[in-house]
């Protein structure tokens, strides 16, 4: 133990009054983040690997997963935990036609996933290895909320509510669909949608106080977007767009479109944000209810100063790092956890 907190003391970064310790190093391309009780960590892979670390730092590689579609923007996704102790799970799944997000949660114990539940598969499955969302939140409202892509080829889909692709997903958290989803009673509709009109939603956090939903997306050539969920919306993509075709070219109508919510943030051009939390705590007092986001391509922990339901500035963090942020999550002792996106991928804390 003694030896562990001298290499972490040696490794201690400073940046910008801002302390950042590496916790665990050497991780695959890790996507999703849990903080269990005693100091222990549970990141997923996109590679298709789950870890338990001990508060040792000791990795112990969690078994039980199911066949996992891992190529391209594809693999094990988010995790997530609710106050039962159930771990959600969303990974994409191979099946007939290609790819698709799957939810399921289980028991962890012993490192092995017990009990397992599949909750949830988005339709149709699609080849290709992008744009498959997606995070997962559970709220101290009994449910389970899903964010998905469009597959990148189901754009065009994004806009009907047949299918999965390109919307937000209510559950209860044993998967069934609550009835007072907004497209229960629609013929034709899938009654778990939420809302529709989403290009690629990797970032998503519920308000600690107002318990609403908030997530944001990639654009394509720019135009990524922060948005306010609310029930039976439709968030316009691909009929509108802040952003344009890669290489260049309009897509849809433009950037607004009546019975279209327009996005409370966007980024021209593209930051490729990833993860999202609404900080709370008090180590970092200027920052308290706040949302913290993660940037890939844009190399950044994003500070989004909200005043209400409406963001009004930006600050720009950690940029001297240098790194992919794909996750961003608060702790019970008000440090913030990131995971960074690479073959070397890290989990830092970051402390005043």
């Amino acid at each position: 133990m003694f030896r562990l907190l001298v290499v972490l003391l040696c490794l201690i970064v400073p940046v910008r009054a801002i302390t950042l310790i590496p916790l665990v190093e050497g991780l695959s391309h890790p996507w999703g983040l849990v903080l269990l009780p005693g100091g222990e960590f549970l990141i997923s892979e996109r590679t298709g690997r789950l870890l338990r670390i001990d508060p040792q730092g000791e990795r112990h590689t969690v078994q039980g997963l199911p066949p996992i579609a891992s190529a391209g923007q594809g693999g094990l996704l988010d995790l997530a935990r609710d106050k039962e102790g159930w771990v959600y799970l969303s990974y994409s799944e191979p099946g007939q036609g290609g790819a698709g997000t799957a939810v399921a949660r289980a028991r962890l114990q012993d490192d092995q996933l017990h009990q397992w539940q599949l909750l949830f598969r988005q339709q149709p499955k699609m080849g290709g290895s992008a744009h498959f969302g997606s995070r997962l939140l559970t709220g101290d409202d009994g449910y389970l909320y899903i964010t998905l892509g469009d597959r990148y080829r189901g754009r065009d889909q994004a806009q009907s509510l047949d299918n999965h692709l390109g919307k937000t997903i209510r559950l209860h958290l044993d998967g069934r669909v609550p009835q007072d989803n907004p497209f229960v009673q629609q013929a034709g509709a899938l009654p778990e949608i939420w809302s529709l009109g989403h290009r690629n939603m990797q970032g998503a956090a519920l308000h600690p106080v107002t318990g609403q939903f908030w997530a944001h997306e990639h654009g394509p050539q720019g135009g990524d977007e922060v948005n306010l969920i609310q029930p039976g919306r439709n968030y316009g993509w691909p009929s509108v767009s802040f952003g344009e075709e890669y290489g260049g070219g309009k897509i849809g109508s433009g950037t607004a479109a009546p019975g279209m919510v327009p996005p409370k943030w966007i980024w021209v051009p593209s930051i490729a944000p990833s993860g999202m939390t609404f900080y709370q705590g008090t180590l970092f007092k200027a920052w308290q209810g706040d949302l913290l986001v993660g940037a890939l391509r844009g190399q950044a922990l994003l500070r989004l100063k909200m005043e209400g339901d409406k963001i009004v500035s930006q600050e720009r963090l950690l940029t001297e790092l240098g790194a992919r942020i794909r996750t961003v999550k608060e702790g019970p002792d008000g440090a913030i956890y990131l995971l960074t996106d690479a073959p070397d991928g890290r989990l830092l804390k970051l402390m005043p």
